[in-house]
């Protein structure tokens, strides 16, 4: 198995890995509104706002996070936001996916990003240095349906200090039925 963050070569083939992840787990319509919204991030996304980490082994991709960035108005940190993260449903519980978090994060930490964000399951991305963080540390872009999943971590060794301003996501994010 090998990772990379180039995402080109999988333009085509991440918004059904998506979709047919999300839909064994959460059902088609679920599936559907993901693999939507992964082609709206690979298509409308500029390259420098959007970063990849794919686990591969052989033609097809195993897994996959996207990170989007994050602005905060009257902060200065670089922040990126990952979501989605998919595993594929047949190579789920093998330590994929915590393998792929740690890869995305080291890329992250490539580019210079100071902060990461997420939004999902604490007892899932605890494991990989995640912190459960409030919207009075950062605010969210919108208003959260679930605050207990409003997850961050400091990619700097920084102290986890709050953000100043509101904050502003990728056009693809914009939407409130995805907070």
């Amino acid at each position: 198995m090998n990772f990379t963050a180039e995402k080109q070569k999988w333009v085509d083939t991440l918004p059904d890995l998506f979709r047919q992840v999300f839909a064994a787990s959460e059902g088609e319509d679920e599936g559907k509104a993901i693999g939507a919204l992964v082609t709206d991030l690979l298509s409308t996304t500029p390259d420098e706002d959007l970063i990849a980490a794919i686990a591969q082994d052989g033609p097809e991709p195993l897994g996959c996070i996207l990170f989007s960035r994050l602005r905060f108005d009257q902060d200065p940190r670089l922040v990126f936001l990952m979501s989605p993260v998919a595993v594929r449903t047949d190579r789920q519980k093998s330590g994929i996916g915590q393998r792929l978090i740690r890869f995305g994060l080291d890329e992250l930490r490539r580019h210079s990003v100071d902060f990461a964000v997420t939004y999902g399951d604490p007892k899932y991305y605890c494991k990989t240095g995640f912190h459960l963080i409030t919207e009075q540390f950062a605010r969210a872009p919108l208003p959260l349906s679930h605050p207990h999943g409003w997850l961050g971590q400091s990619l700097t060794g920084a102290e986890m200090a709050p953000f100043e301003g509101p904050s502003h996501c990728v056009s693809a994010f914009n939407r409130p039925e995805l907070w």
